[in-house]
């Protein structure tokens, strides 16, 4: 090492505002001493007003045995002095603080003083630079690198090198972040899973046409159901992942109503149509499907990707939608936050 620091450290006791107060002009007590008549008292009442912060000047007079109180020729009670001459042992003691005071020796006055605000202590730190091991008034360059020049010529040797410090930090990786979509869509998330909704399973891409569109009563002929408003497959082409009894019942709803009072739509519902499969294109076939399986009525939530052709820009469209079952009113409400960055409109139910 060129130098070593040693760290020393002094406590210094200071005087308040209060305390350099009492320096100039006496304890509180001591004053309020000087104000007692010598010969026939003071009224009390007129003394405290005499001197400042009387409270703490009077309990400390008396608990000095300074002054006493008794009734005067007139009968009132008045404080009289008990002893003809005192010393302000607390401003000696104060003056005394223009140097470093041993806290051993004046332990208990320093505490004193202290719990009565007069003084208050600070730290100096301060450094103790002596010469080192390796101490030189030339200022050498350490080298910080070993090349293959070094190893070949043998100048290594005769180098001095920088110490290696293998606890250092490696420089910041740079890393990917979140999209502000994907931000948005993760704290709605949070949101309506704090309120007590439950999320409903988004892992079924593909969905069969029966719970995403016949269970939710779409005719089979209707143009969201041709191929080009819906992505079909070829492979598997056809699913029969509902239950038939079910479907049975969902048929009579299309055909003539069932038991719903209304008339249908007075078509022959096809199972063939019902079992192909497809994109999934909205979420409430997710809600249909799962309606059915708990059969009561819920608190769910999803945010997920849906797939739709497009003719007017035959392009892939993936749109984020969030989707809500009310178990109050038991029905669906949709919103939209789509790629484009705009201010979703909410319903105003759930505001």
């Amino acid at each position: 090492e060129v130098i070593d620091a040693q760290q020393l450290q002094t406590d210094n006791w200071e005087l308040t505002v209060e305390g350099q107060d009492v320096v100039s002009n006496g304890s509180y007590e001591a004053r309020l001493w000087g104000e007692v008549d010598a010969i026939q008292g003071t009224l009390q009442q007129e003394l405290m007003n005499k001197v400042p912060n009387s409270t703490i000047g009077f309990n400390k007079a008396m608990a000095c045995g300074w002054i006493c109180i008794g009734k005067g020729i007139d009968g009132e009670l008045r404080v009289f002095r008990k002893v003809e001459s005192i010393t302000d042992t607390t401003r000696v003691l104060l003056c005394q603080l223009s140097g470093v005071l041993n806290d051993t020796a004046y332990a208990e006055q320093l505490k004193e003083l202290k719990k009565r605000k007069l003084i208050d202590k600070s730290v100096i730190k301060h450094y103790v630079v002596t010469k080192g091991s390796q101490f030189t008034v030339d200022i050498d360059r350490l080298e910080s690198e070993l090349t293959s020049e070094m190893i070949q010529s043998g100048t290594w040797k005769s180098m001095r090198f920088k110490a290696y410090n293998f606890e250092a930090q490696g420089p910041p990786i740079d890393s990917g972040h979140l999209h502000p979509l994907m931000k948005v869509r993760a704290e709605i998330r949070e949101i309506f899973l704090e309120m007590g909704f439950t999320e409903m399973p988004t892992n079924n891409f593909v969905e069969s046409s029966f719970w995403n569109f016949d269970a939710l009563f779409q005719p089979q002929q209707h143009p969201a159901r041709d191929c080009h408003d819906t992505f079909f497959l070829k492979d598997p082409m056809y699913s029969r992942d509902f239950p038939l009894d079910f479907a049975e019942k969902v048929k009579a709803v299309h055909e003539n109503g069932g038991d719903t009072g209304s008339i249908g739509y007075k078509y022959n519902w096809r199972i063939e149509e019902a079992e192909k499969n497809i994109l999934r294109t909205h979420t409430t076939a997710i809600s249909a499907r799962m309606l059915y399986h708990l059969g009561q009525q819920v608190s769910l939530m999803l945010i997920i990707t849906l797939e739709k052709n497009k003719d007017e820009k035959l392009t892939l469209r993936c749109t984020q939608r969030k989707h809500l079952l009310q178990p109050s009113t038991s029905q669906s409400i949709e919103f939209s936050v789509t790629k484009r960055w705009t201010q979703p409109t909410w319903p105003s139910s759930i505001k």
